[in-house]
């Protein structure tokens, strides 16, 4: 990990070496030009930088080799909007459903009992949509300190039945945007429909800032992309741009070498793929 104008840069790869920021849906390059250089400067060994222009922000601004990046966005006006015209009907009757069970929705401090009850959450199970759960287990003070990130500009968000903390979201405010960095509930909980309450918390939070854009992660497909679309979240474009620090980056760019590995894959062989990882998931787990 290389730090640049305080910003982290990770460089990810061994035959071909992708910098890029560690949190790049969070933070934001305000001088390419300078800060680029500064990278070279670095000799991190990458080859290529990528970077995001700030998703609050349509129109491309600069000259580097530019591709649509698609995010998943709430455009919020108004919580009252968003529950009438943007909300799907049965997501509107699960959010009903959850105040009625006696799911209640708060606003909490980020201390040792927040973290606890994330360390909760993560504990439920090894294995979260067909793959094994990368949080599974950690150790407390991982927990804390990966959780307690941006803490000055966000919201920890938390859902609770009878006392237990059983979901909870981690909204980071960001100029024009605010993005859920987190977001996850106990599967054993599921029928009082937690993560549809904490995403309605995180749009009337967003009305009551002013914050024009609810942002969730990478435009998805199959079930988290239904839920999304459920909810209120439409595909955004925003810029992506790519520039070479090295020969070999200038030839990966020439020859479209220049992407992951994944975004190669045509789109029909995606769910086949997701589908096989999901068996060997559950056959490893039930192994063990």
């Amino acid at each position: 990990m290389t730090t640049i104008d305080g910003l982290s840069v990770s460089v990810q790869g061994r035959v071909k070496r992708l910098a890029r920021l560690r949190d790049e849906f969070y933070e934001v390059v305000a001088d390419p030009a300078g800060f680029i250089a500064r990278l070279r400067a670095a000799k991190t060994g990458a080859d290529l930088f990528t970077f995001m222009q700030d998703s609050g922000e349509r129109e491309p601004r600069y000259g580097y080799h530019r591709e649509a990046e698609h995010i998943s966005m709430i455009p919020v006006s108004n919580y009252d909007h968003w529950w009438k015209k943007q909300l799907n009907d049965k997501t509107r009757n699960m959010i009903r459903k959850s105040q009625k069970a006696g799911l209640e929705i708060r606003i909490a401090a980020y201390d040792d009992e927040f973290v606890r009850g994330i360390k909760g959450v993560y504990d439920e199970s090894a294995l979260r949509q067909g793959k094994p759960f990368a949080h599974y287990n950690k150790p407390f003070e991982i927990v804390r300190d990966e959780n307690g990130t941006y803490r000055d500009v966000s919201d920890y968000i938390g859902a609770y039945f009878n006392g237990e903390m059983v979901g909870f979201a981690k909204l980071v405010h960001h100029g024009k945007v605010s993005s859920l960095m987190q977001i996850i509930a106990k599967v054993a909980h599921r029928d009082k429909a937690p993560t549809n309450a904490l995403i309605a918390r995180a749009v009337e939070l967003c009305a009551a800032k002013g914050v024009p854009y609810l942002h969730y992660g990478l435009w998805s497909k199959r079930g988290l992309g239904d839920f999304k679309k459920k909810c209120g979240f439409e595909p955004f474009v925003v810029h992506r741009y790519f520039v070479p620090l090295s020969l070999k980056g200038r030839a990966l760019l020439a020859l479209r070498l220049h992407r992951r590995l994944p975004d190669y894959v045509p789109e029909q062989w995606h769910d086949r793929l997701v589908e096989l990882r999901a068996r060997m998931a559950g056959m490893r787990s039930r192994k063990a």
